[in-house]
C-alpha cells in the first residue's frame, strides 16, 4: 500500500482505524520518540490527519500536501505555512451544526433557569426548606449571533422556535436572511438580552468580544460563547460577571483550555462545560467519517470535498 497518513493526535477510534486500514496512517502520538520518528521518516508522508498542525510539524515534512483537520474549525493549523507550501487544508463542516446548536440552546436554558443549581439545590435536601427561586425565560428575549455560518443559522432557528427576536452581526449582510444585520457589534450588544458568540477563532477575531462589547451587554444580558475562547475578552468578561456588569454566561469554551480561570469556578452566575460542543456519538462518527473521505478523494486524485485552503 503506497499511501501513507500521519495520525498527528488520537482521533476517534472509527476513523483511525478507517485510516491505518485504508490509506497505511501510522500514529505520530504513539511513537516513542517522535522527533527521531519525523527526521527518519517524515519524507513518507504526504497526508496528515489531525487538529493541531504547527509550521515545525509541516517542515518536518517535506513531501506534505494534504492536512485532513478534524473539525470545523481550523485555527490550530498553521495556515500561512501551509499556504506558502500550497498544502491543502480541509475541514469537517455541516455535520456538526445540529450537535453545536443543541448545546448553545441547551446552555441558554441552563443559565437562564439556573438547572445546575436547581439540581444541587433538590440533592442537597433543601426543596422542603421552601421553593427554588423564581427564574428567567427565553421567550420574548433578543439574541444577538455573532457569527452566522452554518452553525448560526442552526442557532438561530433553535431561537425562533422559543420565539426570541433574532439579530445578527458578520463581516457583510447575506441576502435573503430575515434576521435584522448590525455591521458594529457594540451596537447589537446593545439590542441584545443574550449574546451567542459562534465566529471561528484564530487572530482575526482575537479579542472581537472586547470589554466595550461586553459593557454595551449591560447587567440583564447573557453571553454564551461556544467558538473559541480567544474570541471573547477574558478578564473582562470576569470582571464584568463579578460586579454585575453582565448577568451571567455559559462558556463551552476559555482561552487557555483545560486550564479554566478559578473566578469562574466560584461564581454562581455561570455554566461552564468542557467543550463539548460537538462531543456526540453521531456528530463524531460523521467527523470522521468526513476526514477518511477527503483522505481517499486526495489519494485518489479527485475534488477534495471540503477544502478550505
Amino acid at each position: 500500500m503506497s499511501a501513507k497518513v500521519l495520525i498527528t493526535e488520537r482521533l476517534l477510534a472509527s476513523c483511525e482505524q478507517a485510516i491505518i486500514e485504508k490509506l497505511n496512517g501510522v500514529r505520530l502520538y504513539e511513537q516513542q520518540d517522535p522527533e527521531t520518528f519525523l527526521k527518519e521518516h517524515g519524507g513518507e508522508f504526504p497526508a496528515i490527519a489531525g487538529f493541531a498542525v504547527s509550521k515545525e510539524l509541516i517542515e518536518a515534512l517535506p513531501n506534505l500536501r494534504l492536512i485532513a483537520n478534524f473539525g470545523v474549525g481550523y485555527d490550530g493549523v498553521d495556515i500561512r505555512a501551509a499556504k506558502d507550501r500550497s498544502i491543502a487544508v480541509t475541514n469537517t463542516p455541516d455535520v456538526l451544526s445540529e450537535a453545536m446548536a443543541e448545546i448553545t440552546l441547551g446552555l441558554m436554558v441552563s443559565l437562564a433557569r439556573r438547572l445546575p443549581q436547581a439540581d444541587r439545590y433538590v440533592r442537597e435536601g433543601r426543596w422542603p426548606e421552601g421553593p427554588f427561586p423564581l427564574q428567567n425565560q427565553l421567550t420574548g428575549k433578543t439574541v444577538g449571533i455573532v457569527g452566522l455560518g452554518r452553525i448560526g443559522k442552526q442557532i438561530a432557528e433553535l431561537c425562533q422556535a422559543f420565539k426570541m427576536r433574532v439579530v445578527y452581526f458578520g463581516r457583510n449582510k447575506q441576502a435573503d436572511i430575515p434576521y435584522v444585520y448590525y455591521d458594529n457589534l457594540v451596537d447589537m450588544a446593545g439590542d441584545a438580552d443574550w449574546l451567542v458568540v459562534v465566529t471561528p477563532g484564530g487572530a482575526a477575531t482575537k479579542n472581537l468580544v472586547s470589554k466595550e462589547v461586553l459593557q454595551a451587554l449591560g447587567p440583564k444580558a447573557y453571553l454564551v460563547n461556544v467558538a473559541r475562547g480567544s474570541v471573547v475578552e477574558e478578564k473582562a468578561l470576569i470582571d464584568l460577571l463579578q460586579n454585575g456588569g453582565l448577568a451571567g454566561a455559559a462558556l463551552d469554551v476559555f482561552a487557555n483550555e483545560p486550564d479554566v480561570p478559578q473566578e469562574l469556578l466560584t461564581l454562581e452566575n455561570v455554566v461552564l462545560s468542557p467543550h463539548q460542543g460537538s462531543a456526540t456519538h453521531q456528530t463524531r462518527f460523521a467527523m470522521g467519517a468526513l476526514v477518511v473521505a477527503n483522505l481517499e478523494a486526495f489519494f485518489a486524485g479527485e475534488p477534495l470535498l471540503t477544502q478550505v485552503v
